[in-house]
């Protein structure tokens, strides 16, 4: 697949404040990559080292397999915060506008990108009249003019209403899969980015907590019936040849956990003291999506 971005013990310091310590980032060709973290967490510092925006302190960043940063910056797009629109012109007219500042001179790209977020119909509405999912609509428009091989997308959803987050969510999967655009995303609203993100990274005080795959996070936050008993050689014996459950896993000091037919722990818990197994405890546990992130950042602010 190859690295798009790679960071190591990227460090970054205002004064005695260490807003970033020492992160090693991994982000794959193909990715849409999740940046979690509270607010402070050092989320936009590594997005804006990575645009070449700030420096690092410490550390060293490759971008493409590649030290030569600023030939891989040329491959990014990216919103870091909101970019400038001027309120009295078109949605055509800002991104010429931009095309001009990347010396871009061919404006044939304007319809094409218009097109590609959604934007094709604005006309001749003035930017001061969008509605803010256009206005994010607009953002993203601007930073495929250069059409980038990366996005860093800082908080693109925020303050949307659950249609402009469908939109935008739909936009992005799309530039993902069929334009091929590797993503760098961050959001405040998790479950949303659990539906988009294949892989994650959670930043907490200006530390990568951890890395891991979307496919681990469902196995992470999937919901247990645990049950914690006197004999679980026994129990596990009845479980499989009594209720016909397979999907369990014995661990030590009697704890079962069952991870289907959560919805007849009655039935579970008469069977193994009817053959003499003592259940001390038998409880629903798990997470969801947002609890799971929550417990990881280190509880809620």
């Amino acid at each position: 697949m190859g690295l798009v971005l790679q960071t190591n013990g990227l460090t970054k310091k205002y004064g005695k404040q260490i807003a970033v310590n020492n992160v090693n980032l991994n982000i794959e060709s193909g990715d849409i990559y999740g940046l979690i973290g509270k607010n402070g967490a050092g989320k936009t510092t590594i997005m804006k080292i990575a645009c070449g925006l700030i420096r690092q302190n410490e550390g060293d960043i490759e971008l493409f397999e590649s030290s030569n940063l600023e030939k891989g910056r040329k491959r990014i797009g990216c919103i870091i915060e909101q970019p400038a629109f001027y309120p009295g012109m078109t949605a055509s007219e800002n991104l010429i506008y931009y095309d001009k500042l990347l010396g871009i001179t061919d404006y044939g790209n304007v319809n094409q990108i218009l097109s590609l977020v959604g934007l094709q119909n604005a006309g001749k509405k003035k930017t001061r009249a969008f509605s803010l999912g256009m206005k994010q609509r607009l953002s993203i428009a601007i930073s495929l003019l250069g059409n980038p091989d990366f996005l860093i997308l800082d908080e693109p959803i925020n303050g949307l209403d659950p249609s402009g987050i469908k939109e935008i969510r739909e936009l992005l999967l799309k530039l993902n899969s069929e334009n091929e655009i590797t993503i760098l995303i961050s959001s405040h609203i998790l479950g949303e980015l659990a539906k988009i993100a294949t892989k994650y990274g959670i930043i907490d005080k200006g530390v990568l907590v951890d890395e891991f795959q979307a496919i681990e996070l469902e196995e992470r936050c999937k919901k247990c019936l645990t049950i914690v008993v006197n004999d679980s050689e026994k129990a596990a014996y009845i479980l499989k040849n009594n209720i016909n459950i397979s999907n369990f896993k014995v661990f030590d000091g009697g704890k079962i956990c069952i991870y289907d037919c959560l919805d007849i722990p009655e039935q579970i818990n008469k069977e193994l003291v009817e053959n003499g197994i003592l259940v001390s405890e038998i409880f629903l546990e798990g997470n969801d999506v947002e609890s799971y992130f929550v417990k990881m950042m280190g509880g809620i602010q």
